[in-house]
């Protein structure tokens, strides 16, 4: 009787696409953080402003202060100032406003370039990833039990493709039939490779 010789073995493909989705998880992650990183540089105008904006208010209010020490001079003479440096504080807040829109902008973008892609993939495979660890462990639990090694070999006759079936032997099905223990344990075999397990 001949065994097939799969093309590649199922476990190899299994750690490749597991190794696929974890390099195209980490490729979107890294998107994602050059997007933030990039449009957090659009902040930089909305933090001169709020440096300038700051700084101007304290100069303004210091000269306010310094007028207010002179000497027979009244409050009239340094309000002036104290209302440049309230209108420069406006500055410096419309200036973290600016910083503070540009960072929720990061971060959206960032998740949304992130997200979608990373569900897209991981929606498709986590549920096929599932479902084989199911399968190949419930033939693990089979293959030490001859009951289980004859339900094996019969999942083999009703799944696998004709052209494996015949490899192992023209008969195959009426060898089963009569309970021949080469043909089971070769069926089995057979329906063990195709879940990636020996």
């Amino acid at each position: 009787m001949k065994l097939y010789a799969d093309r590649a073995p199922v476990a190899i493909r299994q750690l490749l696409t597991d190794v696929l989705v974890v390099v195209w998880v980490y490729a979107w992650v890294r998107i994602g953080m050059a997007v933030f990183d990039l449009i957090q540089k659009l902040a930089a105008p909305g933090r001169q402003l709020e440096d300038a904006g700051n700084g101007l208010a304290s100069n303004l209010n210091g000269a306010g202060d310094r007028i207010n020490r002179v000497p027979g001079v009244g409050d009239n003479i340094a309000a002036p100032f104290r209302d440049a440096a309230k209108a420069a504080g406006s500055l410096a807040s419309a200036g973290r406003e600016q910083q503070d829109i540009v960072n929720d902008l990061a971060w959206i973008l960032s998740l949304v370039i992130v997200v979608l892609p990373v569900l897209l993939v991981v929606g498709l495979w986590l549920p096929l990833r599932i479902r084989w660890v199911r399968r190949a462990g419930s033939a693990a639990r089979l293959r030490g039990v001859t009951a289980g090694r004859d339900l094996l070999a019969l999942r083999a006759l009703a799944t696998q493709p004709l052209k494996r079936l015949l490899k192992v032997d023209p008969e195959v099905a009426a060898l089963w039939r009569r309970g021949d223990p080469e043909t089971v344990e070769a069926l089995a075999r057979l329906e063990l490779r195709a879940l990636g397990l020996r």
